[in-house]
């Protein structure tokens, strides 16, 4: 292995360890923010607005993120900035009214939303060194560990404190807890630069320079697609709200189902990243790999019909599937964007896609909370016939990527 791979791993290596520590300190939280609200009084309207607007907020303060990252090459400065904004999470420990801890949820994705697009475009110049398919998955693996790991924080507190609904200051201990990952985060982040200030001369000696600084026409069908495919997708705010109010599982059950549906997205993340290489290098295209984003549709064409029962068994199913078709989002998705886009445009690219993919969440999300509440057999007929419409854009774009 040669010294570029070598600080290419290492680089993937440390960021998924900074990936690791933030999902414990964000994931642990989105796994109970639903619950939460619920406790703080807020109803499911509100809970799928707030989830919808969240993410919508922090995917489109992406797309200015990215463009701003691309002009200043400061990759670095806007990752450590997002990260900081974490902090807002173990603070959600201090509030009592929905509404304030309605900010701190919009502060953490807007964290998110500075960071994203400059770190993905830091790891996306190393995974050219190794393989863009199997080096997002990697990070996404140990990014899924800590995915895992936050939401059992809340469960183990859970089970100790006894049986019962949790109380408004029981889940402010866990929120509390979250402290300790923030701080490894930063360490990480620290170390990370240190390693490999410059990632860029990774991807600039493992591949020719593209020839145009252009946006291709098949990266804009990809994320129409992707817009359509993540419009219909439930969002796990206002599936845990719903196994709260129904009784579907307990509090404790809530956050491990959703560890459960992380590890899930890990394993996934593994497969179909591999894969999405192995189409690459069997057809010598650099776009074919996008023949695996199939599996989104199709999968997720499942989920609304599981995830929104009152079986336990269905419930478990759903959950299995979603975890499933969060790996293929967390992986293919944005390896795609490494490959679609020239290095001069990978943060305006990752931008753009980010500000669909959280525009399609914020309205998907939104409606889907406000027709919870009156049916949730429309929720769950509005999301498959949604999930349909995505696959003649899959075909579309496949098409497109192999002339």
């Amino acid at each position: 292995m040669n010294n570029q791979k070598k600080s290419a791993f290492k680089l993937i290596l440390l960021f998924g360890l900074v990936s690791l520590f933030g999902d414990m300190v964000y994931e642990g939280a989105r796994s109970v923010n639903g619950p939460y609200l619920k406790t703080l009084g807020a109803n499911a309207a509100i809970v799928g607005l707030v989830a919808g607007l969240a993410e919508f907020l922090g995917y489109a303060v992406r797309l200015a993120a990215g463009y701003f990252a691309d002009k200043t090459k400061a990759y670095w400065l806007f990752t450590f900035l997002g990260y900081g904004l974490l902090v807002s999470v173990p603070l959600l420990a201090l509030t009592g009214i929905w509404q304030v801890a309605v900010v701190f949820i919009i502060i953490e994705r807007l964290g998110k939303a500075l960071r994203s697009p400059a770190k993905d475009t830091i790891l996306s110049q190393a995974t050219k060194q190794v393989g863009t398919g199997i080096g997002f998955a990697i990070a996404e693996v140990l990014d899924q560990i800590g995915a895992i790991s936050g939401p059992l924080i809340f469960s183990i507190l859970f089970v100790v404190i006894g049986k019962g609904d949790r109380s408004l200051a029981d889940y402010q201990h866990g929120y509390a807890l979250l402290w300790i990952p923030l701080v490894l985060v930063l360490v990480c982040i620290f170390f990370a630069h240190r390693a490999v200030p410059h990632p860029e001369v990774l991807e600039t000696s493992a591949a020719k320079p593209l020839e145009s600084d252009k946006l291709s026409k098949v990266f804009w069908i990809y994320t129409a697609f992707t817009f359509v495919t993540t419009l219909g997708f439930a969002n796990f705010a206002l599936i845990g709200f719903h196994f709260k109010a129904r009784h579907v599982l307990t509090d404790a059950q809530i956050p491990l189902f959703y560890a459960l549906a992380m590890g899930v997205d890990a394993a996934a993340a593994l497969a179909i990243g591999k894969t999405y290489d192995i189409f690459k290098a069997k057809r010598g295209n650099e776009k074919a790999g996008l023949i695996t984003l199939i599996a989104i549709p199709v999968f997720s064409l499942l989920i609304p019909g599981l995830v929104f029962s009152t079986k336990f068994s269905w419930v478990l199913a759903g959950v299995i599937i979603w975890g499933i078709v969060m790996g293929c989002h967390e992986t293919v998705m944005k390896s795609a964007i490494a490959d679609l886009t020239p290095l001069k445009k990978r943060g305006t690219g990752y931008g753009i896609f980010n500000a669909a993919y959280g525009l399609a969440i914020f309205i998907g999300s939104a409606i889907t909370g406000l027709l919870y509440e009156y049916s949730i057999s429309t929720v769950i007929i509005m999301s498959v016939v949604i999930e349909i419409a995505a696959i003649p854009v899959f075909f579309i774009m496949r098409k497109e990527a192999l002339k």
